[in-house]
């Protein structure tokens, strides 16, 4: 049996050798036996380590065996990908995910894979995270990452719930990364980045730590085109630790507890005149404003690994907790928005997730798993806003009085989720194989839904430097659990924070038919050029739009929902050079509004009730390319030269009807150096440039209008960074 890999994508070189940034991967064929590898027996104190360690790594492999992605496309990012990325390790999750081919830049930090907002799932060694409540910033770092995954197009069985993409970590333990590491990133915007990270194995026992802390001035997208944002500090700080023991040579334990905390000031737009009159204030500094949103989540996953000849397992525990909390200005609030809310919402999740394979034949592999979670929401709001009153000059109108009333709402959800499914591997023939299963999900919450969803992938290799492959699988997205209830309305009602319609229909599952082709070629040695198409059909479509205050993400749905778009990538990797390029195009189109209506006005509901429209997070065209050489390649002296660039023909934005109009396209220009720098008695150091946007292009990722749409959000300017990193 063999399992192939095509590297579709490479960024830059290492160090010491060139390595591909990512790897594009079909998973066409059956993972290999893993009772044909020679199972490694725990050694007894004389043997040392080293035996030890043979157990760990297969005992990773065949953890990664349970749940393979048969049929899927897959861009793997490998730790030297990580580091080509511009910042490196020291840039946040997304900016290494835009490097994959499809996946679209957006205000807040946020990106877009394949044409949906959001229902993207993280996994850790293979666990499922449950989705948090933060906006701004992400809970994981590449940092932790020892290998990290974005997997996408028609999913096998075993992902479920959130089905965009799946962003796969493989953390870093104390084998892959013995010792410690310290460094400091600082530049432009009065960045700050300290880490440290530190591991080790002992016995039969890995450990292995690491955090970081960032402070800078730049903390949410600029909403306006200046190369200094007002207000806008930020501080935060993210950590992660591994522990495992090895129970015998079939049988592992496993902990990962993390956890992430963010500060932050909403950024100012200067010469703003208010909305509201309050206590005959007509003129306000908008610059002056002081608005602030803090973010907290932590999380724990204890996992049991069995292997057993034909037979793996992983039974996993987990359990994560996040908060959402936003101060107002209360006086300027009030003057631009009409409401001044202090909230506060929260959200415990815990549940357990199951995942097993089994050989039963030598062309049938089964696998099945299950979830189940448990999920409470809590919020909880006081408000100012201003009274509505008789207006004078008509006294059937009613017009925002001078003098603020104060309400209170909140709201106490709990929601299960329960997930099983099944599926078999069949290798029909020795260049085909098929994938079928199906999955069942339930959920409770607002409503209650269910789902059984088919899946099928067909991968045929017709020589090994080809592979193709088409899949169909149905999908069943459910809407996060954080919804506004009717009664937070009706407290609203008689003051300028009433809506302009109440009707507020549950937000329900998303239901989808996805179907997705690919080809991949290696023509010559070193070169990988290949395509996927795809095309979605979906009922209740789950959108996602920024309403007011706190900063957050509110779901709604549309009726029905087409999505569709293809992927162009090319890598070049031989030798010193490493190349990549990619193009993908999507188009998503949506009609008809039909749950938390309340959020939009009266004349959007009735235009989208009757026209398609392009959704707000639709960008056409989308690319990214890189260029890497190492000098002195393998030397103590090895120097790597880097450019990447990326590009985008505009997310949407309204002008006359909504969403009508894209945005201007652009393009940024990054560069990098690294240095190694062998010092007398160091382990290891090495120092980095960075230059962001060296063109200091302006560009507009958001104008504040359009569906869902709520502030304006600039990309950054021209900036430079400098990281000295000292391993120890």
């Amino acid at each position: 049996m063999q399992r192939i890999g095509v590297s579709a994508l490479a960024l830059a070189a290492g160090l010491s050798a060139a390595q591909p940034a990512f790897a594009q991967s079909p998973q066409p064929s059956a993972p290999p036996n893993p009772t044909e590898a020679q199972p490694a027996t725990l050694p007894d104190a004389a043997s040392g380590a080293l035996a030890i360690e043979v157990v760990g790594k297969r005992l990773d492999r065949e953890r990664s065996e349970i749940q393979p992605s048969l049929g899927a496309t897959r861009y793997d990012f490998s730790k030297t990908a990580i580091s080509n990325t511009p910042q490196g390790e020291n840039a946040p999750l997304n900016q290494v995910l835009l490097r994959a081919p499809g996946v679209v830049q957006d205000g807040f930090g946020q990106i877009h894979v394949r044409g949906d907002h959001g229902s993207l799932q993280y996994r850790l060694d293979g666990v499922q995270l449950p989705e948090g409540l933060a906006l701004f910033s992400s809970i994981l770092s590449p940092r932790f990452a020892d290998q990290l995954s974005l997997i996408t197009g028609a999913l096998p069985a075993q992902y479920g719930l959130r089905t965009a993409g799946v962003v796969d970590i493989a953390v870093k333990s104390g084998t892959t990364n013995p010792g410690g590491e310290a460094s400091m990133m600082t530049g432009s915007y009065n960045w700050l980045q300290p880490a440290l990270q530190y591991g080790g194995r002992s016995d039969k026992f890995d450990y292995f730590a690491v955090g970081q802390y960032v402070s800078n001035g730049i903390g949410i997208e600029n909403p306006t085109s200046s190369t200094a944002p007002l207000h806008d500090d930020t501080a935060q700080w993210y950590a992660l630790t591994k522990l495992t023991a090895l129970v015998d040579d079939n049988t592992r334990l496993s902990f990962i507890g993390g956890g992430a905390s963010a500060r932050y000031q909403i950024p100012n737009v200067p010469g703003q005149a208010p909305s509201f009159p309050l206590n005959g204030i007509t003129d306000w500094n908008s610059a002056l404003l002081d608005q602030r949103q803090w973010e907290d989540t932590y999380f724990g996953i204890a996992s049991l690994q069995k292997s057993y000849q034909d037979f793996n397992l992983q039974l996993s525990g987990f359990a994560r907790y996040s908060k959402l909390s936003y101060q107002p200005d209360a006086l300027g609030d009030l003057l631009y928005n009409g409401i001044a809310p202090w909230s506060q919402r929260s959200s415990l999740a815990v549940g357990a997730q199951g995942d097993a394979s089994w050989k039963v034949a030598s062309n049938h592999t089964l696998r099945g798993g299950f979830l189940v979670q448990r999920e409470r929401v809590t919020s909880f709001s006081q408000n100012n806003a201003l009274g509505l009153v008789p207006d004078p000059a008509d006294p059937t109108a009613m017009i925002p009085g001078t003098d603020p009333v104060g309400f209170t709402d909140g709201s106490d959800i709990v929601g299960w989720t329960y997930s099983v499914y099944l599926q078999d591997e069949w290798k029909v023939i020795p260049n085909v194989t098929i994938n079928f299963g199906a999955r069942f999900d339930a959920i409770s919450g607002q409503i209650s839904e269910n789902q059984v969803s088919p899946r099928i992938n067909v991968v045929w290799e017709p020589t090994p430097e080809i592979a193709l492959r088409a899949g169909y699988s149905r999908y069943f997205v459910p809407a996060p659990l954080n919804q506004v209830g009717f009664g937070s309305l009706a407290v609203r009602a008689g003051t300028t924070a009433e809506p302009e319609n109440f009707q507020n229909d549950p937000v329900r599952a998303e239901r989808s038919d996805y179907f997705d082709v690919g080809l991949t070629v290696k023509p010559v040695d070193g070169l990988t050029v290949g395509f996927s198409g795809y095309y979605k059909i979906a009922e209740n479509y789950i959108d996602k739009g920024q309403f007011g205050a706190p900063v957050q993400l509110a779901s709604f749905n549309y009726a029905n929902a087409q999505v569709k778009g293809f992927e162009l990538y090319a890598n070049y990797d031989k030798g010193p050079w490493s190349l990549y390029g990619n193009l993908a195009w999507s188009k998503v189109n949506a009609t008809n509004i039909t749950s938390a209506q309340y959020n939009f006005s009266p004349g959007d509901l009735a235009y989208i009730g009757n026209y398609w429209i392009t959704a707000d997070h639709d960008q056409g065209w989308t690319g990214s390319a890189g260029a890497a050489y190492v000098f002195n390649s393998g030397s103590d002296w090895a120097t790597r030269v880097s450019a990447d660039m990326l590009f985008g023909s505009g997310l949407r934005t309204s002008v006359i009807t909504p969403n009508d109009t894209s945005l201007p396209a652009y393009a940024t220009l990054n560069l990098s150096v690294t240095q190694k720098v062998p010092l007398s008695g160091s382990k290891g150091t090495q120092i980095r440039l960075d230059a962001i946007n060296v063109t200091d292009g302006v560009y507009e990722l958001r104008t504040g209008e359009g569906v869902g749409v709520g502030a304006p959000q600039y990309g950054m300017r021209r900036a430079f960074f400098v990281t000295l990193a000292q391993k120890f």
